[in-house]
This record gives structure tokens, sequence and C-alpha cells, in this order.
């Protein structure tokens, strides 16, 4: 075959492919002869013989052996390893790596992705109710093995463990499997590595990075929504990986379907694991959290001297935000060091008065209603109007049964506040969203997207 006949090939193959296949994939292959019905190109990397093998290889060999001498098989030839692969019935074995110092395996260059903090792996994780769920899903992980959902999607609120546990599931994955290409980065990151080769015009280099890897894990993914080339980038690699059974694990502040302007077909793909809500922390969790930091710091602090009842006053004063209530305790200890003082009552009050007035901010039966109205997308004053249609009457009992129990207010002083309704229209209101909320998820996630963002 000659370099002319080779030519009128890609010609068929960018129609046949579409335009951004061919610049992507096939105009960077270098044919260089056709020997025995093996066709021999060059490639740029392992990765592009790997994946133009892969999906489009049946493809080439129709339109070469069309009109012509007949193609049975394509072999790539690497030039930047100078070294020559089969590629045979669609597929391409793993190309070599070299160790790294963290026990990671590489290729060219470093794998992209964040530090993992010493700090947060499962021993130091504090399990409680709220959070057994999201720990035993992301144990399952760390365990390696067999991919059983892929991917895990863990959602929460600020400051109650996610990052803990991604970095966790990080560490112990390395630990278990060293040989494991494990790349835990931000959505933040991903986007920016990939600004950064669409400028570079390495996108093939970006490519063979995140989609070579054997687990790859996405901090804070909601960042990438409405940042439209991200999201599309993200999809493909989503789906690379997927396809080639490699475990993907993601975090987000809110459920996929809670995610504004994140693509519908990413939603669809991240839904189609096992999504786990990290749920706001209990009395018990955070004082269990509390007495854990306690005994790390009492190493640090050994003179230092702890009344009772601190601890418990604080778990129940600052009960929104984990690392609010651990930079507490670390504020705490400090100041009670530095003036030589046992860590009293008294003493929690002066040094944490700041923190203590912000948490104890108190959410009111207007904030809620405005807050309801604003994520149903109906009028306020529909909210507290006499309207009964379905569209109408369901916010309104959510907003009764979310002033319930984030407010002191009586049953009687909420259903004024709804249009002079009876006390008894909102203890009906309550019952039936407690009742739908243990059936129907959407209900359930909508209160709990609702209480965070009063809450915060």
């Amino acid at each position: 075959m000659t370099e002319e006949r080779w030519g009128q090939v890609c010609e068929a193959l960018e129609k046949a492919i579409g335009k951004n296949n061919y610049v992507t994939w096939i105009k960077p292959l270098k044919f260089k002869a056709l020997r025995n019905g093996v066709a021999h190109f060059q490639v740029p990397t392992t990765f592009v013989g790997d994946w133009v093998s892969r999906n489009f290889g049946e493809t080439i060999i129709h339109h070469m052996g069309k009109d012509g001498e007949p193609v049975d098989r394509l072999e790539f030839n690497v030039v930047a390893e100078s070294q020559s692969r089969a590629a045979s019935n669609g597929a391409a074995k793993p190309a070599a790596a070299r160790p790294s110092d963290n026990g990671t395996r590489l290729n060219d260059e470093d794998l992209p992705g964040a530090p993992i903090d010493a700090r947060f792996t499962f021993d130091s994780f504090v399990v409680g109710k709220p959070n057994e769920l999201a720990h035993a899903a992301a144990r399952r992980v760390a365990e390696g093995g067999p991919v059983t959902f892929n991917p895990l999607f863990l959602y929460g609120g600020v400051g109650l463990g996610k990052t803990h546990l991604m970095h966790a599931i990080a560490w112990e994955l390395r630990n278990r499997s060293p040989e494991l290409r494990v790349v835990y980065v931000s959505a933040e990151q991903f986007m920016y590595r990939f600004i950064q080769a669409l400028r570079e015009r390495d996108t093939i280099g970006f490519k063979e990075l995140f989609r070579s890897v054997d687990v790859l894990m996405v901090d804070d993914v909601q960042f990438i929504a409405g940042k439209d080339s991200t999201q599309d980038e993200f999809f493909h690699t989503f789906n690379a990986l997927v396809d080639q059974n490699k475990q993907i694990i993601i975090s987000a502040d809110r459920a996929p379907g809670e995610i504004k302007d994140l693509e519908d077909r990413i939603k669809s793909r991240l839904q189609c694991g096992l999504v786990v809500d990290l749920h706001p922390t209990d009395y018990e969790l955070r004082l269990g959290i509390l007495q854990q930091k306690v005994e790390q710091y009492r190493a640090q602090y050994p003179d230092l001297n702890l009344a009772p009842g601190v601890l418990e006053f604080l778990a129940h004063r600052i009960s929104t935000n984990v690392r609010v209530l651990e930079g507490a305790l670390t504020r705490l200890f400090a100041f009670a060091s530095l003036v030589g003082r046992e860590i009293t009552l008294d003493l929690t009050q002066d040094c944490l008065a700041d923190v203590l007035r912000a948490s104890d901010r108190k959410v009111t039966v207007e904030e809620i209603q405005r807050k309801v109205s604003e994520h149903y997308n109906m009028r306020l004053s529909d909210m507290i109007g006499p309207r009964r249609h379905r569209t109408i009457a369901r916010p309104r009992q959510m907003a009764m049964y979310l002033a319930k129990q984030l407010t002191s207010r009586s049953l009687p002083e909420i259903g004024r506040r709804f249009g002079g309704r009876d006390h008894t229209t909102v203890m009906h209101a309550v019952k039936r969203i407690d009742e739908l909320r243990a059936v129907d998820n959407q209900i359930a996630e909508d209160l709990e997207l609702l209480r965070r963002m009063l809450e915060a």
C-alpha cells in the first residue's frame, strides 16, 4: 500500500468516524508498511495505539482492505519507547511502567494528583450511625478486588467526612496494592490540567494519563458543573475507565441529581453506581470525635487538665460542622496551654465565644418559607396563601415540617405564620412528611438539602 492509498483511506475514515475522532486519533498515526496482511504504524504513545486498536481497529482494517490488499491485523510501533506491540482483535497489552516513590506505577511522567493527607486514615475516622454506610462502602472499595459498584459516589455537607474517606481509601489501596495506579484529584485540578493540555496542544497526553489509571478519585465534582469542555472530557474519561472495569470514586457536596448545571448524561452515569449520603453528625458521633482528638492531644499537652462536662458541652453546642468542632478543640487546648490553666466550662466559653455565637444562629420560619419557595420555584405568597394544589401543598408541608424541626416555635405559632392555619394542619403536615421521607427518596433528599442550606 502506498502513501497515496493511505491518504485515501484517511479521507474515508474521517467520514466514517467524524472529524473530531479523526483529528484526535487517526491523524497522529504514521503508516509505514503493509506486509503479509499486517499493517504497520508508528504512534506517539502506547495509549494512542491501545485506543485506536480497541475503538477503530475494525474500521481501519475494513477501509484498508477495500479495493486493495487484504489486511488481517494492525501493529503499532511506539516511537517514543522504541518498542513494537501487536494489536489483534481490538485488544492491546498494557504498557510497561516504572515504579514511583510512593508505590504507584508511572509512565513517562508523574501521575497528576493532590497529596494524600497522612492524618486521614480509616483508623482516625470515627464511625457513627450518620456515616456508617459511607464508611462501610469506602472500606469495601479500599479492599480492592473485583469492582462491585462503579462509581462509588459520596456526598454530604461541609465537614462531614467526605474528604477524610477519600484520603483513607487512597492510603489503603496504596498500602494493600502498591502496584495499582491510584490518582486522587480535585475536580478543579482535573479542569486546570485539561486546560493546560489544550493550551499546550497535548490532549493525547492528558487522555493517556487519566484513562490509563487503575483507580480514579475525584473530589468535589460539583466544581465542573457549567464548564462544558471539562464536563465533556470528564464524561469520556469516565466511560473509558468503566469500559476497562477500573474503579472510580467521586465526592460532592450534594447528590448527583441536585448538582445544578451538571449535564444530564453525567448525572445519569454518576447515579449508576452506589450513591451514599454522609448525614449530619449526631451528638454521640460528635462526642466520639472529640474524645479521639483529646487522646491525640494528651501527648502534646501532657500537663493539661480537662474538667468534666467540657466535651459534652462542645458536642451539644457545635453541631453543624466537624471541622469547626475540631478547630475549636485545637484552639481551646492551645489557649489553656499558653495561660497555664485547667480547661473548664468557664474557660471554654471565654476562649470560644465567637465560635459559640456563630453556632447559636437561629433559623426563622420566614427564612424556611423563603428557601423552600426558591427551591421549588414557587411564589412566597403561595406558601402562605389558600391554594391547595399539590404543587403548592407539598412544599408548604415541607416548610411546616422544617419549621417544626429547626425552630423552637410551637405548632400554633407555626400555623399562624402559614396564613393563620390551625395547629392541627401543622401536625398533619409533619406526620405526612415523616411518612413520605421514609419511602420517597426525592422527598428525603430535598429535605436534607434544604436543612443543610438553612443551617449553613
